[in-house]
């Protein structure tokens, strides 16, 4: 079997039946029919059918969801137009009203959202608990559990959830089990490892990894990925011909640009940790952290996420400090997003202020002398110098 560098370039070339070497672009909305009556309705009516209509299937994107499914060692994949398309629709295929959902009181701000207004919407019931407490997921269980939806390492403070209990619970009570694998990246871990049976990407961050696209991408078993094609179909989430053609080119230096970003974090979390006017380094590379040692053992590497908590004599004051780091970086952008090739930090607290009730702000983890780092490729001595400087300033 080859090694995951070759198979980021070669896996799915089958569906680049053209003799260029770079995949072209199927800028097209529908393909030619066939004249054979029983070939057109195999095409009209095969799930992800890559030359039929494009909201049914794309060459690039098939090429792209053969990559990802090695990548995570599913049966399938599923591209879609971003990562809350992903989310949604995965989730959609699985549950409807009356059902119930366990899910981490710790999210990306877009699936809470989903699960604290979208979902409870439409009858479907959500109890979070701490993704810490794995006797909380067992405890939380009802009749009607359909899914345990996790997130790890977890957005933004960096929680760890134990992939292999959950995995293992979700099989003895016959309830799915569905893990955001955003943070990690299917090159520092993959769930389908501990037993989780389907995971889900906002391709826009690691797996493009330029900050020059939106997708989503959902894995699992070839069954259930035809559900979730199934959805889509009348969901419209479907990925632009371009956007996958992106993300085809931005896959194939995945495991070169993870592994240097998991470098550099590594060095900056350390610096960080030492210097005085931050009062603490959220990051799963560090012995610090109160879950390294289950990050040890389900990561192969600690990503490029961390967050700290700025000093100050009181939270407002913690919040005026951190202000002022953040408008004296001059190389981390302040920008949303994550993942990308440039470093990122933003302020948590303002980001997502406008949906975070304080209490949902406060079970998260988000304080308002938090900054989240997103470590990009740059040299790992401008990145602390920038960092040197900023802090410096306060």
């Amino acid at each position: 079997m080859a090694k995951v560098e070759t198979n980021l370039i070669h896996i799915g070339e089958e569906f680049n039946k053209t003799n260029a070497v770079v995949a072209p672009i199927y800028q097209s909305s529908t393909y030619l029919a066939s004249e054979d009556i029983d070939a057109y309705i195999t095409a009209a009516t095969a799930p992800k059918y890559p030359e039929f209509y494009h909201r049914h299937g794309n060459p690039t994107n098939s090429q792209v969801a053969a990559i990802v499914a090695n990548l995570e060692k599913t049966a399938d994949a599923l591209v879609l137009s971003t990562g809350m398309a992903a989310i949604s629709t995965a989730i959609l295929a699985l549950v409807k009203a009356g059902d119930h959902i366990i899910a981490q009181h710790a999210h990306y701000s877009g699936t809470t959202l989903f699960f604290k207004q979208f979902l409870i919407d439409y009858g479907i019931e959500i109890t979070h608990v701490d993704q810490k407490d794995i006797n909380a997921f067992e405890a939380a269980i009802q009749s009607n559990t359909k899914l345990i939806y996790l997130e790890t390492p977890s957005n933004p403070n960096l929680d760890i959830t134990d992939l292999e209990l959950l995995g293992r619970l979700g099989k003895e009570k016959g309830i799915t089990t569905m893990v955001d694998n955003t943070f990690a990246s299917p090159i520092n871990q993959v769930p389908s490892e501990f037993g989780i049976d389907v995971v889900i990407h906002s391709a826009t961050k690691y797996l493009g990894g330029h900050s020059d696209l939106t997708a989503g991408i959902v894995c699992g078993s070839k069954e259930y990925i035809e559900k979730v094609w199934s959805r889509s179909l009348v969901l419209g989430a479907t990925l632009s011909p371009f956007d996958s053609w992106l993300l085809l080119r931005g896959l194939k230096t995945l495991s070169l640009r993870v592994r240097q970003i998991n470098e550099n974090a590594q060095q900056l979390a350390e610096w960080l940790e030492r210097n005085a006017a931050i009062q603490h380094v959220a990051y799963v590379g560090l012995p610090s952290h109160p879950q390294h040692e289950l990050a040890k053992k389900q990561m192969k590497g600690f990503t490029g996420m961390m967050c700290i908590e700025v000093v100050g004599q009181s939270e407002e004051n913690a919040f005026q400090n951190a202000q002022r780091i953040l408008n004296n970086l001059k190389i981390f952008t302040n920008a949303a997003s994550l993942g990308g090739v440039e470093s990122l930090v933003v302020h948590p607290a303002s980001m997502w202020g406008s949906h975070h009730s304080a209490e949902q702000k406060q079970t998260s983890g988000i304080t308002k002398g938090m900054l989240r780092i997103s470590v990009g490729i740059e040299h790992i001595d401008d990145l602390i110098a920038d960092f040197d400087q900023a802090i410096r300033m306060i």
